[in-house]
């Protein structure tokens, strides 16, 4: 359920001068460092909504996030300050965990909760072993349809936008990879059907691992479908967005509450990358030469980005394998 969107790297100062007072008065926040920020999505607020608020508390416009969560949706957010936002590229391909509630027996038009109910049906049949067996048929590598009302581009205007404006979207089935898709609980509940009568459904507890581009409300959707009763999304939250965990997720009530004379704490630029990436410690030398864009010898890199860390722990650049040399993707401590 990504949709990647970062704003543009700031110009590497990371000063934490003041600026002028706030709509009410109060003075602004010193500048937030550079670094990354995990924030722990709070449901009814959009991803951008997000983005405004640490714009706000972090005191600079240079704040991009590394893939959307739906407004009912809760959890990690992660998001760049500064220059970190030009990490966002490659958090944003990072697999991800999910646990989620899957009612079974209705189907919605968005595929979870905030759509309009297409259909009820009883699901009171579906054993526990049928769920259990038709999620495992989910994992592994597929091939999945996303939802017509994702964010994915159609002639350049976004898939939602057309379904709101009542056009029929079919979009492609993509690739993706569902390591885990386990069901953790399910108990019956009850839905009004179309005749105003109770009809009992299932809500289904999971826990989900998966690749970057994989929606979970689709794999709703197709567990529903695949158990012939159909299903939507009922409760989302993302635990985990490749190295960033809930663990050093903050609220934004908790960052809100800090005093109006103490910058954002973010998670530094080196701590950020060697929670996302592979690290290829540096010499002196080697940290030279790749700041000013040179390559450096692969010594024990993986294939894949890499953070390039300096002897004095700052992060000098995310590198790659091109042919017997690592070479900068981007650099963060530019020569100078």
């Amino acid at each position: 359920m990504t949709d990647a969107t970062a704003a543009p790297a700031s110009d590497g100062r990371g000063d934490r001068q003041r600026r002028g007072p706030r709509d009410d008065g109060r003075p602004r926040r010193p500048t937030a460092d550079d670094g990354v920020l995990v924030v722990d999505k709070p449901a009814g607020w959009t991803s951008h909504d997000v983005v405004a608020r640490v714009r706000r508390l972090a005191s600079t416009r240079k704040v991009g996030h590394a893939g959307t969560l739906d407004p009912m949706a809760t959890g990690v957010l992660v998001l760049g300050v500064g220059r970190a936002t030009r990490l966002l590229t490659y958090v944003t391909g990072a697999d991800k965990d999910y646990t989620a509630t899957v009612r079974l027996g209705v189907r919605t038009s968005t595929e979870d909760a905030e759509g309009e109910t297409l259909g009820v049906v009883d699901a009171s049949a579906v054993t526990p072993d049928a769920v259990a067996a038709a999620a495992a048929a989910l994992t592994g590598d597929l091939l999945q349809v996303p939802s017509a009302v994702s964010a994915i581009k159609v002639d350049g205007q976004r898939a939602y936008a057309r379904v709101r404006a009542g056009e029929h979207v079919e979009l492609a089935a993509r690739p993706v990879t569902v390591p885990r898709f386990d069901v953790l609980a399910a108990r019956t509940a009850s839905a009004t059907g179309g005749d105003g009568a109770d009809v009992t459904v299932l809500d289904v507890d999971v826990a989900v691992t998966c690749s970057s581009g994989t929606y979970v409300r689709a794999l709703a959707r197709d567990l529903g479908d695949a158990l012939g009763v159909g299903g939507h999304l009922t409760a989302l939250r993302r635990t985990r967005v490749g190295g960033y965990g809930l663990a050093v997720a903050r609220t934004l009530d908790d960052l809100a509450a800090a005093p109006d004379d103490v910058a954002v704490d973010v998670l530094p630029m080196a701590a950020a990358a060697r929670a996302a990436f592979p690290v290829r410690e540096l010499t002196e030398r080697e940290a030279r030469a790749l700041s000013y864009g040179q390559g450096v010898p692969v010594g024990d890199a993986p294939d894949g980005p890499v953070a390039a860390i300096a002897p004095d722990g700052a992060l000098v650049a995310v590198v790659s394998r091109r042919g017997d040399l690592l070479r900068p993707e981007v650099v963060l401590a530019p020569a100078g």
